[in-house]
């Protein structure tokens, strides 16, 4: 038997178990310096006995095909593009299928399940579970963190996960993982009997109340555990009456906590504690470095500090580094398949290697198909989103870009004070460097209602109308202003478009309407913009104006009839014909784009043509505008401008649309068939 002395340091390690190890360090784990103290460790040393003793284990691993089960709880913007960090680190690594068990709130759910989706991982499987609905089981328990009751919900994964599954690991967002997590999985093997959580111990001074004057952490005798990385062995959970005990000890002790010195030991046997490489925890005041000898030798590493990159550590480079290897790595590089492992590939991914298989290689048009099968990964709401509160007549702004135009976006934001939904066709890397882009600028940071979903780059053809859908389907408002982002609007276009669709009954009406914003364009880099339809004309009679592409695709937007629209006092019909493709206001559940038109080309025409054949009424707003802004031409306009076979191509996929159309349409479609003429130089 330990000395009375002895048993009161481990006594207060013990208020982990089970108020906090859980209650405390379940919520604080992942920032301890902001966080509160738990449990104690022996002679308040992180890299004392215990550690030492676990350390040289050799673990053995588990079977290359047995499943691991890995559970992730996330909430909000920022903490889904954590995860997606966090899972490119796993994958990278890891020789085993995986399961994911993701607590999250709506929004994360949301961004979640689209990047899964997407990203179409052989050998991962995702399921979710609604954070809402754990919350009544732990609000009771106060708390002041910054993440709320969503660190509490840790409490809570024996109940909620499937009875059948025995054993997971639990991993907050900020880690990133240096080894194959089936190592981690493998130290299951060296829990004794009564062993049911293993973590381990906290890396930070912060803990032991000696950094500044007054300075009082949880009250517990040395630095405690740390939750970014748990193992849990839930049958045992389960089997001891989990949920019944961490509820008791956390109501006796929230009844004395303010007062209380130390706790006592009710349950030590049931910690593991794990080698100290497996949570490197990267906060001020750290002992990490006295974790290890090489970075080399690390396994997980902890990003538990609110300066994130800007941490001390002598080897902070190589911390940083890999982090930063890891938020710029390309994601489809990890959608190999396990080798020697039986095929586990979602449905739609089966279905996409399929049609893939059957791709001729020597046909001209290859390069073509191959981009239109592409499935796309893609995050939506990139960044924090607060949508406007919902109105009968607002209108979203639809657009997409690559990282090329992306100096364009402060321009728009000042031109269109309503909510946007933009596309963007990015690499990992690029996606990092237009984060950076919008948090230095002023304009863009102050827009939050302001929605950006980013499409994975894959493949030489740009997908203009896969881009076109993605920030169509995630538009919430009742309708549509169907841009480009190389276009600036009218400063008053906004509310014009909102007071023309109340004054127009548009939500009462039978008939579909599409509003047509009249399009222009000017080649000076420098220029003043008209602020009303009398400055537009005076320009457009100087030469500082033109309708746009009069000089090279005059059918393109001569139905919009600019001689009449000069005069014009009210709205007008116009008529649909050949080649027509203006911008449009639409309801937000009007016709998607067609995804076969990759790069450039009948990309907007094939969808007027959809509008039509839908019987979408075609209108010309007397007071809108827009006005098309120079810049260099895109890659795929220089293709098809100079190579036969682009062209050819997109001849041959335009007669395909049109035998689509006569599928859909019958007889009304054979107007759109005569009106195909492939003598035309341009599409």
């Amino acid at each position: 038997m330990l000395p009375r002395g002895r048993r009161r340091a481990l006594g207060a390690a013990t208020l982990l178990l089970l108020v906090v190890v859980v209650v405390g360090f379940f919520l604080f784990g992942r920032d301890p310096e902001y966080g509160l103290q738990a449990a104690a460790t022996l002679d308040g040393d992180p890299y004392g006995s215990r550690n030492r003793s676990t350390s040289n284990l050799q673990p053995l691993l588990p079977p290359k095909c047995e499943l691991l089960h890995v559970a992730i709880v996330c909430a909000g913007h920022n903490s889904s593009r954590e995860v997606i960090t966090l899972v490119k680190s796993v994958l990278f690594y890891r020789k085993n299928p995986l399961h994911l068990h993701l607590v999250t709130d709506a929004v994360a759910r949301s961004i979640l399940e689209t990047h899964f989706r997407t990203w179409m991982v052989p050998a991962v499987a995702i399921r979710f579970y609604d954070a809402e609905e754990l919350k009544p089981l732990i609000s009771w328990i106060p708390n002041k963190h910054y993440s709320g009751l969503y660190g509490l919900m840790k409490l809570v994964l024996p109940s909620i996960l499937p009875l059948s599954l025995a054993r997971v690991v639990v991993l907050d967002t900020d880690v990133t993982f240096s080894s194959d997590i089936a190592e981690l999985w493998a130290l299951f093997a060296h829990f004794s009997d009564k062993q049911v959580i293993g973590l381990v111990e906290n890396q930070s001074d912060w803990y032991l109340g000696n950094l500044w004057k007054n300075h009082k952490p949880w009250p517990a005798l040395g630095r405690g555990f740390n939750t970014g990385v748990i193992l849990l062995r839930l049958d045992r959970l389960r089997q001891s009456g989990w949920e019944q005990m961490w509820k008791l000890m956390a109501k006796r002790e929230l009844l004395t906590l303010q007062a209380t010195s130390l706790a006592d030991q009710e349950h030590p046997e049931l910690v593991h504690p794990l080698p100290c490489v497996w949570n490197v925890q990267l906060s001020d005041h750290t002992l990490a470095e006295r974790c290890y000898l090489e970075a080399a030798d690390l396994k997980v590493i902890h990003w538990n500090s609110p300066k994130k990159l800007r941490v001390k550590n002598k080897h902070a480079e190589f911390f940083r580094n890999l982090h930063l290897t890891f938020l710029g790595y390309d994601g489809k590089l990890l959608r190999r398949e396990l080798f020697g492992c039986p095929s586990q590939l979602p449905p739609e991914a089966e279905q996409l290697q399929q049609a893939m298989a059957q791709l001729d290689e020597a046909e001209p048009c290859f390069e073509f198909r191959q981009q239109q099968l592409t499935v796309h990964r893609v995050h939506i709401t990139f960044l924090p989103h607060r949508p406007p509160p919902p109105r009968p007549h607002d209108v979203t702004l639809v657009a997409q870009l690559s990282m090329d135009r992306l100096q364009m976006l402060e321009a728009l934001c000042r031109h269109w004070p309503g909510p946007m939904s933009l596309a963007l066709y990015l690499t990992d890397a690029e996606a990092q460097q237009f984060l950076h882009f919008v948090g230095t600028s002023p304009v863009l940071s102050a827009r939050k209602d302001v929605a950006y979903h980013v499409v994975y780059r894959e493949g030489p053809l740009y997908p203009v109308n896969q881009l076109r859908n993605v920030a169509l389907a995630q538009a919430l408002t009742s309708y549509v202003f169907l841009s480009d982002i190389d276009f600036l609007p009218a400063y008053s276009l906004y509310d014009y478009l909102r007071a023309s669709i109340e004054q127009l009954e548009l939500s009462s009406l039978k008939q579909k309407v599409a509003l047509v914003v009249p399009a222009f364009e000017t080649l000076h880099y420098r220029f003043s913009f008209p602020n009303s339809k009398a400055e537009l004309l005076t320009l457009l009679d100087a030469g500082s104006l033109h309708t746009f592409r009069y000089h090279e695709w005059p059918q393109g937007h001569a139905p919009t009839d600019y001689a009449r629209w000069r005069e014009a006092q009210a709205p007008y019909r116009v008529q649909w014909a050949a080649d027509y493709e203006p911008y449009v206001v639409v309801p937000r559940d009007c016709p998607r784009y067609d995804p076969r038109f990759v790069g450039f080309g009948w990309n907007k025409v094939a969808h007027i043509i959809e509008l039509d054949a839908q019987e979408y009424e075609l209108l010309v707003l007397p007071e809108a505008f827009s006005i098309h802004l120079p810049h260099a031409p895109s890659l795929d306009i220089s293709r098809f401008r100079s190579s036969p076979t682009y062209r050819d191509c997109l001849q041959a996929f335009k007669e395909e649309f049109h035998q689509g159309l006569s599928r859909r349409y019958g007889a009304a479609a054979l107007k759109y068939l005569t009106a195909l003429q492939p003598s035309q130089s341009r599409a």
